[in-house]
């Protein structure tokens, strides 16, 4: 297994956060970075997602063809699916048994998961087809699109790491300035995480990634000059989250979208705003404190194992809302929310970690 790394930190950072982020209400949701950034751990997970790219296209020894490249993106998509199936099979399982036990029918409701219930054949197309997301279950259908895309993305990167900047960006504006989005169906709307602009920001990530050219190259020339230009873009969004403060859209011109604080569409402000928090901390991890060790090697322990981490937060912190419905809110109920959700995520990766090697360990079938 990896030794513990900036980029598993953070995501294990972006998971913990996530999960507390999906229990709304919960005392502890008033520490996260949401609070002091109009940018969250989504923008974070999915940039890292783009920077763990990196390290599949550019493998240690000779560069994999295009065929064995292809097929091994396709085949982490078919994983993150199969992953994303299973977590919405037992999310509405957990929804459907939650309002059969307590005996309280609009529990069907939630999340989007009506549809399921009231016209389950045509759901059930829909989830297969990923076009019916259930809310807070609605990031793997983007990271399944980014993944089926990341063949063209790695080629075109390999022409040229700018070039793929350039047609990420056009590809990005594009559906900002027109208002273009992925449809649901049978629910009519459209996705939570809209693929045409959060391929930017997991391009992004796949770029800075890249020390020798492009983007990536450029960023490493000036990273003191960076952090200056930063600290005033985050400090202007930790004050308008504190204030909790966005443009009005009968205010701004067209197109709105630009102006906005828009998570569904990857605003302009967001983004800006998250990278400027990118370029101030990163670097920061090797400079935390021995006494931290513990800490840091509990994060990166869950990114190294973030898909199935993130599977057991999504789940559980459904359950905790369940749960925080029946018990009601307090000080108390969230703190055993949050001890039983980080305990849950570590036994997720350590037995993760434990299957692999037990795995490496097992002597070769003949």
């Amino acid at each position: 297994m990896r030794r513990p790394n900036e980029i598993d930190f953070w995501r294990g950072f972006a998971l913990v956060t996530i999960f507390v982020n999906h229990v709304p209400g919960i005392a502890f949701e008033r520490f996260t970075t949401r609070n002091v950034s109009i940018s969250d751990s989504a923008e974070l997970f999915v940039f890292l997602a783009g920077w763990s790219l990196r390290f599949v296209v550019r493998a240690a020894g000779p560069a994999l063809s295009r065929f064995d490249l292809s097929a091994r993106l396709f085949g982490r998509a078919l994983q993150i699916y199969a992953a994303q199936i299973l977590i919405t099979m037992i999310a509405l399982a957990l929804i459907a048994g939650a309002a059969l036990w307590l005996e309280q029918p609009f529990l069907l409701e939630w999340h989007n998961a009506a549809a399921v219930f009231e016209a389950p054949v045509h759901a059930h197309v829909g989830l297969v087809a990923l076009t019916h997301q259930l809310g807070y279950f609605n990031i793997l259908p983007l990271y399944v699109v980014l993944m089926l895309a990341a063949p063209a993305l790695a080629l075109l990167d390999r022409v040229s790491p700018w070039l793929l900047f350039i047609v990420s960006g056009a590809v990005w504006a594009g559906a900002l300035a027109a208002g273009v989005n992925l449809p649901t169906w049978p629910v009519e709307g459209r996705w939570f995480f809209n693929p045409l602009s959060w391929q930017f920001i997991f391009v992004l990530g796949f770029l800075v990634a890249r020390p020798d050219a492009g983007p990536g190259a450029l960023v490493r020339r000036a990273p003191v000059l960076l952090r200056v230009l930063a600290l005033p873009v985050v400090l202007a969004g930790a004050v308008a989250a504190f204030h909790v403060w966005s443009p009005n859209p009968a205010r701004v011109p067209e197109p709105r979208l630009f102006f906005l604080f828009d998570k569904t569409f990857l605003s302009p402000a967001r983004l800006v705003q998250f990278l400027a928090l990118v370029a101030l901390v990163s670097g920061l991890w090797p400079r935390l404190p021995k006494a931290f060790a513990p800490v840091s090697a509990y994060f990166s322990q869950l990114g190294r194992n973030s898909l199935n981490v993130f599977c057991v937060a999504s789940l559980l912190s459904l359950a905790a809302q369940i749960g925080r419905f029946v018990w009601g809110a307090g000080m108390m109920v969230d703190t055993v929310v949050l001890m039983i959700g980080l305990a849950g995520m570590g036994f997720g990766a350590w037995i993760s970690e434990w299957r692999e090697r037990s795995r490496a360990g097992s002597p070769a079938r003949p």
